[in-house]
């Protein structure tokens, strides 16, 4: 086990360096530069003053130089500066990274539990009425547009009846944890309606599957109680392929959901990576968008090792 995570970091590593070198090569290659944008607030600039300024900022230098340096210096743990902000790209990044975290996590987890329940319940008795109330409820959240959703639900909760706030982040400015609480409720409603959809498909048709195997059957065979069949003997088996799917959503979900984050004016990794993006903000978009690519990499990885403690009979070689 221990030989199989070391590979598996160490492959982890070797997938980021490539991402970074692409990355960078792929913001280099976008027009203009940081320094195009700083000179546009002063069109009195001479030539030697641009010049002095691109070799203070080695703009001068090849794209590989460039990307070697930053390269060093990240290693270190010094990923530069935020043009946008004028602070270094870490303290920019550790409030949306918070944030996101607050709210990417919560969503998720509500989203897990609620599609383990809905789709266990609608598989018992595929073709019923509960069966077709779960599939209409998942189809909806499938089909509605995340933006569209968000407006719904600040227009009934927020506007008509006024029990939530609309948008903003009140937590750590004063408003406490109940109000930083109320703050969140309607971006994870919203995220948890958005993905609970599918996650509930793919609950239902696993679980299905399962309760038609052979091993089921000898289990109803030998007197097994419904609840023993359905979560010691069904639900464990049907989780191998379920874990794979929540493994690779929660590092999407991590990545950011940026029309979510901007309906409720909320300060994540997706906005910022966005807003950086547009501002030629090169650390900061360079940095958030490795992150990105870190959850995703880390959560396959903890969905490899579900595995075998789903089932010890997989060897991890």
């Amino acid at each position: 086990m221990a030989r199989f995570i070391l590979r598996r970091l160490g492959q982890s590593a070797l997938i980021l360096l490539i991402l970074s070198f692409v990355i960078y090569g792929l913001i280099g290659l976008m027009p203009g530069d940081p320094l195009d944008v700083m000179l546009a607030s002063a069109p009195g600039a001479t030539p030697d003053v641009i010049a002095h300024l691109r070799d203070i900022y080695g703009l001068d230098q090849p794209l590989l130089s460039r990307y070697w340096h930053w390269l060093i210096s990240a290693l270190t743990g010094d990923f530069g500066f935020s043009r946008t902000h004028s602070r270094p790209v870490l303290e920019v990044m550790a409030p949306a990274l918070w944030q996101t975290t607050k709210l990417m996590l919560t969503a998720f987890a509500l989203s897990a539990l609620l599609s383990l329940v809905l789709g266990v319940v609608s598989a018992l008795r595929p073709g019923g009425w509960i069966d077709g109330i779960v599939s209409l409820f998942a189809f909806a959240g499938m089909s509605l547009p995340v933006f569209w959703l968000a407006l719904v639900l600040i227009l009934v909760f927020a506007q008509t009846l006024h029990w939530l706030p609309a948008s903003g982040m009140s937590a750590g400015r004063g408003g406490g944890v109940i109000d930083g609480l109320r703050h969140l409720i309607l971006p994870v409603a919203t995220l948890v309606l958005a993905n609970t959809g599918g996650f509930t498909r793919y609950v239902r048709a696993s679980m299905i599957e399962t309760l038609r195997l052979d091993f089921i059957r000898t289990a109803r065979a030998k007197g097994a109680g419904p609840l023993r069949i359905v979560l010691v003997h069904a639900l464990r088996n049907a989780a191998l392929p379920i874990v794979t799917m929540f493994g690779l959503s929660f590092g999407t979900l991590f990545s950011g959901a940026l029309v979510t984050e901007t309906m409720f004016a909320q300060w994540g990794m997706g906005k910022m990576v966005y807003d950086a993006i547009l501002g030629n903000d090169f650390n900061l978009a360079l940095t958030g968008l490795l992150l990105a690519a870190l959850v995703t990499l880390l959560s396959s990885l903890a969905a490899d090792l579900a595995y075998c403690w789903l089932d010890p009979r997989i060897e991890m070689t």
